[in-house]
């Protein structure tokens, strides 16, 4: 049976760094933008950068590089919490992306709630300005591109994304430093936090939570990537498929 791959679609390579570890690795330009793409027998990673404009190029990055064969789009990362419910280092998987922007809204194959894709790093203010005009429970800076791209191809799509910063956390000005490729300058971040020692626990504490949050992604992501691998199996078998996260 042929084996049609999961493009899972991130933002930065630390985020799939862990899950990645084993499988090959590449890199293509596209729309002179570098794509790290890493590729194992039933799944694509694909990164570009931070932001709408460099994950709807992973996106079709992957596509390409997977001739069109795959199975599902997934797109990946860590979120904000638009909820007091949420705790660090929970998966969520909404039913709706929405993009903050325009208010475009895209269902996706399962899941519950709706997720804001913003364009900018939001703090506890847009936070709480999102949460009231969308209904949501969750805000990143990638899925509604990614839902986009998969809605292009007639590909099915999900988001799984972990939560790194809760409804109250106060946000460090993270977005000033997203260059316009999409990379983190982290160097410039930490000359900005050494001339405000203030900020240094509440950075430690997002570094702390972003680590809790990655690792629980990645766990969700293997359990995916395996019941993908059974349910294809199954099929071999003559059994039905189990959906990919289900």
């Amino acid at each position: 049976m042929f084996l049609k791959k999961l493009a899972i679609i991130a933002a930065l390579e630390r985020e799939l760094a862990s899950l990645v570890k084993g499988w090959t690795r590449a890199e293509v330009t596209s729309q002179n933008r570098r794509v790290h793409i890493y590729h194992s027998d039933s799944a694509i990673a694909a990164c570009a950068g931070i932001g709408v404009m460099n994950a709807r190029i992973a996106a079709s990055a992957a596509y390409e590089f997977a001739k069109g064969d795959l199975a599902q789009f997934i797109s990946v990362g860590l979120a904000g919490s638009l909820i007091p419910e949420f705790d660090v280092g929970e998966i969520f998987t909404p039913k709706v992306i929405i993009d903050d922007v325009d208010g475009g809204r895209i269902e996706t194959a399962s899941g519950n709630g709706s997720l804001v894709t913003a364009s900018r790093v939001a703090d506890s203010a847009a936070k709480c300005s999102m949460a009231t005009r969308h209904i949501a429970r969750a805000v990143d800076m990638e899925a509604y591109a990614v839902a986009d791209v998969a809605r292009v191809y007639g590909v099915p799509f999900t988001a799984v994304k972990a939560i790194s910063d809760t409804l109250d956390f106060p946000m460090p000005p993270l977005s000033r430093f997203i260059t316009e490729s999409g990379r983190f300058n982290t160097v410039g971040f930490a000359l900005y936090v050494a001339l405000r020692p203030w900020l240094v626990p509440r950075v430690l504490t997002l570094g702390r939570n972003s680590a809790i949050a990655t690792q629980t992604l990645t766990a969700h992501l293997e359990r995916i990537i395996q019941q993908h691998q059974a349910g294809l199996y199954n099929r071999s078998a003559g059994s039905p498929v189990s959906p990919a996260g289900s």
